[in-house]
């Protein structure tokens, strides 16, 4: 008996002892009773105390907020299509037509590329050569890139198609499109399911607005907002600093300058010209040719060539038609005798205007040599080498005038030619 009522009382101990238990423990919370009873601030442990009698005050460092996704947004590009993209968002770029990279290279990182036209590639063999002898600044300052790439399209000035294949196989998450028809554009972003953007540039070339807009487009899409309007803001200036040298000449002080060589889809030769040259605008220049029908590169008659040559008080040669010049020299050395500039020796070489589109830094720089031998009181200050230096730093980031002078079609950069002998 006594062993059966010891046993009962440790029964009722180890009950006793369970039920104080369950009693101490804290309730279970729900998840909306964490969030709600949690610590406003945790314990610093990281700050020690202050000094007794220090005056200093404990303080909070916060994390700085993790930035937001980039946002989708609508944007129009430059032949009106609207589109919706994510700035900032793209990995895999793939440049296509003529000017197009050119352009992306001004704004964007060319580490994102995924594929480069042929045209662009100086390490293969089959490709369009053209251009090779003219300096184009985008190459040389991103070659390496480039030569890296696998192909997206042969590219040239013969080439009037995307190659969407090609394009699929480079894998890009948003192309910068050249081609500017509508379209084909449409049906080409339909294919590649994936945004077809195309930039323009317009009939004055890098003064015009249409480029401006293409830049800040770029800028747009990339989140490069800020170097594009850096950029822009330098042409402006540079074109305000050139108009303020030669403001307020009189007809009289202006000489009479023929530009020849232009290049129109590779043609070009001393009867290519523009009565619109808009280097000459800019610098307040007489164009000897101003009676043409319609504005833009063309060649004029050989018989007007020759009855302008009066009024030649200086030529200026796109150094692009040397290659064509020279030949024709050779066959008629009498091809500049009715030319007043050529039999006083005041015949200038300027750098390649056009070269698989137009070198944008390069027509900012023809613009100050135009202004510099037309007026050579007023940019005595100017040395050109150091000018296209500080312009491809501008555009490019790097100072190229050594490479771009070097380049066969640069014939060592700008400058007056010997007329004794220069294309013998």
């Amino acid at each position: 008996m006594k062993k059966i009522i010891a046993l009962m009382l440790c029964m009722l101990m180890l009950v006793s002892v369970c039920a104080c238990s369950k009693k101490d423990a804290p309730e279970p919370q729900t998840p909306t009773q964490a969030a709600t009873e949690a610590p406003t601030k945790a314990p610093d442990t990281a700050t020690p105390a202050p000094d007794a009698g220090s005056d200093k005050t404990d303080v909070t460092v916060t994390a700085a907020p993790e930035p937001e996704p980039a946002k989708e947004i609508t944007i129009t590009d430059m032949i009106g299509r609207e589109m919706t993209v994510v700035p900032g968002s793209y990995k895999r770029v793939v440049c296509i037509g003529a000017g197009a990279l050119r352009m992306y290279a001004y704004i964007a990182d060319v580490n994102l590329l995924c594929g480069v036209e042929d045209i662009e590639n100086m390490t293969l063999e089959e490709r369009p050569k053209m251009f090779d002898a003219a300096a184009r600044p985008y190459v040389i300052a991103f070659g390496d890139v480039f030569n890296s790439l696998p192909s997206c399209g042969v590219g040239g000035p013969n080439a009037q198609a995307a190659e969407a294949e090609k394009i699929l196989a480079c894998e890009p998450d948003i192309v910068i499109s050249e081609y500017e028809d509508v379209e084909k554009e449409d049906a080409l972003a339909a294919q590649l399911g994936v945004p077809v953007v195309t930039l323009k540039s317009g009939p004055t070339g890098v003064f015009a607005d249409e480029f401006y807009a293409s830049m800040r487009l770029l800028g747009t899409i990339f989140g490069e907002e800020e170097k594009a309007e850096t950029l822009v803001a330098y042409i402006q200036s540079e074109r305000a600093e050139i108009e303020k040298r030669v403001s307020g000449l009189a007809v009289s002080e202006q000489p009479g300058v023929y530009i020849c060589g232009l290049g129109n889809w590779g043609t070009t030769n001393h009867l290519m010209t523009a009565q619109n040259y808009y280097s000459f605008n800019v610098a307040n220049i007489r164009n000897v040719v101003n009676d043409l029908e319609k504005n833009g590169i063309q060649a004029i008659e050989a018989e007007k060539f020759a009855a302008l040559g009066d009024e030649m008080d200086i030529i200026i040669i796109d150094s692009a038609a040397v290659k064509n010049i020279k030949p024709a020299f050779a066959e008629d050395s009498t091809l500049f005798d009715t030319c007043r500039a050529w039999q006083e020796g005041e015949v200038y070489l300027e750098m390649a205007y056009n070269a698989y589109y137009t070198n944008y830094e390069l027509a900012l720089a023809n613009t100050w040599f135009a202004a510099k031998t037309a007026y050579p009181a007023l940019f005595e200050d100017i040395d050109m080498t150091a000018k296209t230096n500080e312009i491809t730093k501008a555009f490019l980031g790097k100072e190229l005038a050594a490479e771009i002078f070097a380049k066969p079609a640069s014939f060592g950069g700008y400058g007056k030619i010997d007329t004794a002998t220069f294309f013998k």
